[in-house]
């Protein structure tokens, strides 16, 4: 009786050099974005110690080509490691930098908006009801009238009002958010109940 093709079974090859040196390039890779991270990431990470060690010791290395080897060798012991957990830790790493780095371009955008238009205050005020009104009417005062001194450049005066000012738009749209985070996560518990 004759065989179909479609019925061999397939028989596991082993990966060819390229493929081995592709998946130890990737390995370095996540490496040396391992070694980007901060020591409290790294701490928490459930790997090896010698990996750890390895890690702690590319920090103090300083030459480049000291380095260039130490990526080497944190690829090399990268491979007795399961490298998802850590490409996910790299990633919310990541995410979480581009998160803050989002929420302080918002924080700017809006500082710039209330500096520059009167109706944005209306905008400000029906989306955030909570806002001390006059605090921040006081804050917008003082940064505007800055604003109006030039420095010697030209240039309007950012001094501390409008520092300030940052600081106080960044913290409402913090709480705003953690607000909105904590109201989410009370209807969720009640759908489940």
């Amino acid at each position: 009786m004759r065989q179909e093709p479609d019925d061999f079974e397939p028989f596991d090859e082993p990966p060819s050099k390229s493929e081995l040196k592709r998946q130890m390039q990737a390995l370095q890779v996540l490496g040396k974005e391992l070694t980007e991270l901060p020591a409290s990431r790294i701490k928490g990470l459930d790997i090896p110690e010698s990996l750890r060690d390895a890690l702690n010791e590319y920090e103090r290395t300083r030459s480049h080509e000291g380095r260039r080897r130490h990526l080497q060798l944190i690829g090399k012991l990268m491979r007795y490691t399961d490298p998802a957990p850590l490409r996910e830790a790299v990633a919310a790493y990541k995410l979480g930098s581009a998160k803050e780095t989002l929420a302080l371009h918002e924080a700017e955008h809006w500082r710039d908006r209330l500096m520059s238009d009167d109706n944005a205050l209306t905008v400000w005020l029906q989306a955030h009801p909570s806002t001390d009104v006059q605090h921040l009417r006081s804050l917008l005062r003082a940064a505007r009238k800055d604003a109006l001194q030039l420095t010697e450049a030209g240039m309007p005066r950012h001094g501390k009002a409008y520092r300030e000012l940052f600081q106080w738009v960044k913290a409402a749209l913090n709480s705003a958010k953690a607000a909105n985070t904590e109201t989410d996560t009370d209807t969720d518990e009640d759908e489940h109940l």
